[in-house]
């Protein structure tokens, strides 16, 4: 898939994997294999950015994936984000689409919210949120209906 096809049908909180298409390299060979994994990874969809306008696509509009978090004892001391812009050259697989009754939990409520947490049900969002105090988070059920679009567009839902 491109960029654009992401953008445009990925759910907020599916994994999306990304590659340029060369093959791996042997573990034996650190540097290509690090120089590699810079373009072919995945990560969580976390926000897009930009949007439509009547019947047009921003052409700045773009992605963020979440792809690692590095840390120790419980303490993340680095988050790693990619963003695409949707004139990416690289190739885009829906990995898994968040499932039916999960609950994203987003930092701030609007078009620039940014998704923090995926939880399995509400009550696991809930003593997500009080363990980790985003004061202007809020709370967004995965519904049938969006499996069911996936489904009439002609792609397998989660």
């Amino acid at each position: 898939m491109s960029a654009h096809t992401i953008f445009e049908h990925a759910p907020i909180g599916a994994i999306v994997a990304w590659s340029d298409g060369t093959p791996r390299p042997p573990e034996r060979h650190r540097r290509k294999l690090d120089a590699w994994t810079t373009n072919n990874s995945q990560g969580r969809l976390i926000p897009k950015q930009g949007g439509r306008d009547i019947g047009t696509l921003d052409p700045y509009a773009s992605f963020t994936l979440h792809e690692a978090d590095y840390g120790t004892g419980g303490v993340i001391a680095i988050r790693v984000h990619r963003t695409f812009s949707l004139g990416s050259s690289l190739r885009f697989t829906i990995v898994e689409r968040p499932e039916v009754g999960s609950v994203r939990v987003f930092d701030r409520p609007g078009d620039h919210a940014e998704l923090v947490h995926l939880a399995p049900r509400r009550a696991a969002a809930e003593q997500w949120l009080s363990e980790h105090g985003h004061p202007n988070a809020i709370l967004d059920e995965v519904t049938a209906d969006e499996a069911a679009a996936d489904a009439v567009e002609g792609r397998a839902a989660a």
